[in-house]
């Protein structure tokens, strides 16, 4: 009766072929090594046997054994599908097992210095818990949130943060000043204090990012819009704020309108008066106040009004001696984008042009493409005729058709059937040029020194070569700031294409990780590649035992708009396999922290890395399932 459950793979030539096959991989996994001691003294003492570990996951990489797998997992063997962490020791164990099974002795391999089982996944628990602080308790994947700029003023909103699960505050110094950053560390100081929690805080360097400049703006005009039922109906009126037209006074950002209006005129205005107006199409309006605020007072109006400056604006429920007529003031010109269809061209400029839309005559012919500048005419002799272009996160395509000294003829390829509006400080992404600039710009140099004094971790981003990370570090080192962690941000085809060769650079001084930007590198690479893509970088971070943060568009709907949906849920889930999962901002994202504070503490009881967890499952058994 035994034999019938025997493997056809269970004789003695079958186990040498095997013992043959995994002795060649060995063999081949230790040849490699040679190209890691050329660098190893300048490998940090830490990630020594990381990074032997590494040369020998890339080393069996570069083989097919999908046969080979089969042929072990038929034997009850490992498939060798899950050794990311400990290679050699995977690796050893199975010829063991193998040798064993054949009845043969091995001969036990010279220590090789390699991570055991056990020894892998603590390795890369220590290296996360050097970069990005301690695990909470109930979870051992932090969460990192990108801030706006309302927590510069909002100390609840940082403290809410940190209360609902924060574990690191990211800062992107693209965006506001070094006062405003301050102001948000300030916050997350004062939380950390009054709370007792750790949170440690990132501040990213921009980069040589590639963006779309001005665009000639349009009217100063304001318009709301009450929300109405299927029926028509207003269901909510539009809230207006009235604020005295001085500077230092921001707009409540659940106002739908603000307009600037004399202080003296605004002292005056109580709640409960009717403020009459024609807007800009001549419709007479009436606004309703309704409440005071400490530098301004709330409005609602119940129809849709379109106002620009100097609109007149009368208070009919006050006496003959009150200050009845005011003007709007100025107001911000309307953002407007340039229309692009498919078939159009547009002409990228290296002269800081402000853009324009095409000029069509009255028959819809085109006299003149539209025109848009670029924020880093240095990339300019470096495209070729051929090469593809993507604006604002992969939503508009083109192609390179032309190249002229100082400008690119691009046509659209790819755009919604009804165009799509190019905006100012878009994302250009060069997929296919290869761009060799220096990843520190002068203004990377000098938020530096902000950020060696006040930050735990910097973020490199558009990282492309190996000379990179080698400059940033030896920036930090003049500044005093060795010790801070780095995090390469994983963003072009480039930098994915040279990984392992950029993380063996940052492990010359510790802690490192690594971060997944998935959406410049979906743009990049291709959207149909992402899954695979980022599937490939944790495997050989894993192999490193570095830490990996699972960044871009996680819960964004519900961060925005307050509801997320099941495909969010489902990559929220799926971050558990990184160290970190990063949100950026919106709204609700306090709501979309907690949320993913409990996705992540109930995954971590399914899933490790690949490897599943098999926890009893919570099924209630039928009578009927009972009696089969």
């Amino acid at each position: 009766m035994k034999d019938e459950f025997k493997s056809p793979l269970a004789n003695p030539d079958s186990f040498q072929a095997l013992i043959s096959r995994l002795g060649e991989i060995r063999r081949s996994l230790i040849g490699l090594e040679s190209e890691l001691h050329k660098r190893e003294s300048s490998v940090h003492p830490a990630y020594r046997k990381s990074a032997i570990n590494l040369i020998h996951y890339l080393a069996l990489r570069r083989q097919d054994i999908r046969t080979l797998q089969d042929e072990l997992a038929a034997l009850g063997l490992s498939s060798l599908g899950r050794t990311e962490a400990h290679v050699m020791s995977t690796l050893d164990a199975v010829l063991k097992a193998l040798h064993h099974m054949a009845g043969r002795k091995i001969e036990a391999p010279a220590p090789s210095g390699c991570p055991g089982f056990r020894e892998g996944r603590s390795i890369l628990a220590a290296n996360t818990e050097a970069l990005l602080g301690p695990a909470p308790e109930h979870r051992a994947v932090r969460i990192m949130v990108t801030m706006s700029a309302e927590a510069a003023d909002d100390y609840s909103l940082v403290r809410d943060l940190v209360s609902h699960g924060m574990n690191c505050m990211r800062i992107n110094c693209a965006h506001d000043t070094p006062e405003i950053w301050g102001r948000m560390i300030n916050h997350l100081e004062r939380a950390r204090q009054e709370l007792g929690l750790p949170c440690r805080i990132l501040m990213d360097i921009a980069g040589p990012k590639l963006r779309t400049g001005p665009i000639e703006p349009g009217p100063q005009v304001v318009a709301w819009h009450p929300k109405r039922d299927s029926f028509g109906r207003v269901t909510e009126p539009a809230r207006i704020w009235l604020t005295c037209a001085q500077p230092g006074h921001p707009t409540p950002p659940d106002a739908d309108a603000a307009l600037p209006v004399p202080a003296q005129w605004l002292d005056e205005v109580k709640p409960g008066e009717r403020i009459h107006f024609k807007d800009a199409r001549g419709k007479r309006r009436v606004l309703e106040v309704v409440g005071t605020g400490e530098s301004g007072r709330w409005a609602q109006c119940n129809q849709t009004a379109y106002v620009i400056p100097g609109t007149v604006l009368l208070r009919v429920d006050v006496g003959s001696d009150a200050r009845r007529e005011a003007q709007v003031g100025d107001l911000p010109r309307r953002e407007q984008g340039i229309l692009l269809r498919k078939g159009d061209f547009l002409m990228l400029t290296a002269e800081p042009i402000v853009g324009k839309s095409a000029s069509i005559d009255s028959d819809g012919r085109t006299l003149s493409p539209a025109t848009i500048s670029c924020t880093l005419p240095e990339v300019f002799p470096m495209v070729r005729a051929g090469e593809k272009v993507w604006f604002d996160d992969g939503k508009i395509g083109a192609v390179v058709r032309e190249v002229e000294p100082g400008t690119l003829r691009i046509e659209i390829t790819e755009a919604k059937a009804s165009g799509d509006r190019l905006g100012v400080d878009k994302g250009i992404n060069l997929p296919d040029t290869n761009i060799n600039l220096p990843a520190l710009t002068p203004k990377d140099l000098e938020d530096l020194e902000f950020i060696v004094r006040h930050a735990d971790l910097v973020g490199m981003s558009f990282v492309r070569h190996e000379r990179d990370i080698v400059a940033l570090q030896s920036r930090l080192r003049e500044l005093g700031g060795a010790h801070l962690g780095i995090i390469l941000k994983i963003e072009t085809r480039q930098s994915f294409e040279r990984l392992p060769n950029l993380m063996l650079t940052a492990m010359r001084q510790r802690p490192v990780g690594i971060m997944i930007a998935r959406g410049d590198l979906a743009v990049e690479c291709g959207y149909e590649r992402l899954a695979e893509v980022q599937e490939e970088i944790l495997w050989i971070c894993e192999a490193a035992h570095l830490p990996v943060v699972w960044a871009t568009q996680v819960l964004e709907s519900l961060a925005k708009k307050g509801q997320a949906s099941r495909a969010e849920i489902t990559d929220a889930a799926m971050g558990e396999r990184a160290e970190c999962v990063m949100l950026n901002k919106g709204p609700h994202i306090v709501a979309a922290v907690s949320a993913l504070d409990d996705i992540l503490r109930r995954m971590q009881d399914h899933q490790s890395k690949k490897s599943s967890r098999l926890r009893p499952l919570h099924l209630r058994a039928t009578e009927e399932s009972e009696k089969l």
